[in-house]
């Protein structure tokens, strides 16, 4: 019988390892970035060890960032998710600059190749309505009627709501107060719906919920819910209630950005309960209403097409 030892990291991946966890720390305790956000930081980071091979990090030039980005690129990835790997990877070498003594940043004036713009997806009100209204006939139904109808009512991200705790809440006001990107902190209205199904979550969330869990919402085991169950049931409930398109936690934000905008024309609120931090990121959504706005002229005006 023999032992099969762990694998043995190379100096250098050794190193790369340590660099790694310094900084994801550094994210955690001095950007107060959440879990999550450092996770998908430390995504982009190993593509950049696997890229660089046995180059060590010091030796790595502007030439070498290019063409990793051409290879990345040519694998498929599109403007967008190279342009955040970019950012990780700038963010990183600056962070080595300055605690490890690295001499330059090799990022530094460089873009990632322009992808096409793409506007979010959004359900129509009858398909969000269709997917918020569950038959609420199991604790785990109702959970997820909760989370559903909060994700529409109130525009969060995914890891906004896996993060809420029950204080959060102020039914009788109407209000969840959030902590989004950046540790901001918005207070958000909640919609009737949202706040019945809330109240019939708490109601037998006692149940699931481990004597000293603080989440609101809980998985199987009594803890905190994870964003990949979030996800999963969401997907289920979505093909359960005859959506088409492809439902997920983001798609929910959208629909609830695009119908509030439809009806109010208020940009500015619209931005403020999405906690974005431009208003330039928020008026996608203007291009959104506009398709919606031209379907309907093209349908109901009568010079609106040739006729056939």
């Amino acid at each position: 019988m023999t032992d099969t030892a762990a694998p043995v990291l190379s100096q250098a991946e050794g190193l790369n390892q340590k660099y790694l966890d310094g900084y994801l720390a550094w994210l955690r305790n001095e950007k107060q970035y959440s879990a999550l956000t450092a996770e998908n930081y430390a995504r982009d980071l190993r593509h950049l060890f696997e890229l660089a091979a046995a180059t060590p990090l010091a030796s790595i030039k502007i030439h070498h960032i290019r063409r990793f980005i051409a290879q990345l690129h040519s694998q498929g990835l599109g403007g967008r998710s190279l342009a955040r790997m970019l950012s990780a990877w700038r963010g990183f070498f600056t962070y080595l600059m300055r605690d490890h003594g690295l001499a330059d940043n090799p990022c530094i004036g460089l873009r990632a190749p322009k992808s096409p713009k793409t506007l979010p997806q959004a359900l129509s009100p009858d398909e969000a309505a269709r997917m918020v209204d569950l038959p609420a006939d199991t604790p785990e139904a109702i959970r997820d009627k909760a989370m559903f109808e909060l994700f529409y009512s109130s525009g969060l991200r995914l890891a906004e709501l896996v993060n809420l705790d029950p204080a959060q809440l102020d039914l009788s006001a109407g209000e969840v107060r959030v902590t989004g990107k950046g540790s901001k902190t918005r207070i958000v209205p909640l919609g009737s719906h949202a706040s019945a199904a809330l109240q019939a979550w708490l109601a037998v969330r006692g149940q699931f919920a481990r004597p000293d869990e603080p989440a609101l919402f809980v998985g199987q085991r009594g803890s905190r819910i994870s964003p990949r169950v979030v996800q999963l049931r969401m997907k289920q409930w979505g093909v359960r209630q005859g959506i088409a398109s492809n439902v997920h936690p983001h798609l929910l934000r959208h629909s609830f950005a695009t119908h509030v905008l439809q009806s109010s024309g208020d940009l500015r609120a619209v931005q403020e309960m999405l906690g974005h931090a431009s208003i330039s990121t928020t008026q996608v959504y203007t291009h959104l209403d506009f398709q919606y706005l031209s379907k309907i002229y093209d349908a109901a005006h009568p010079r609106a097409k040739k006729k056939t």
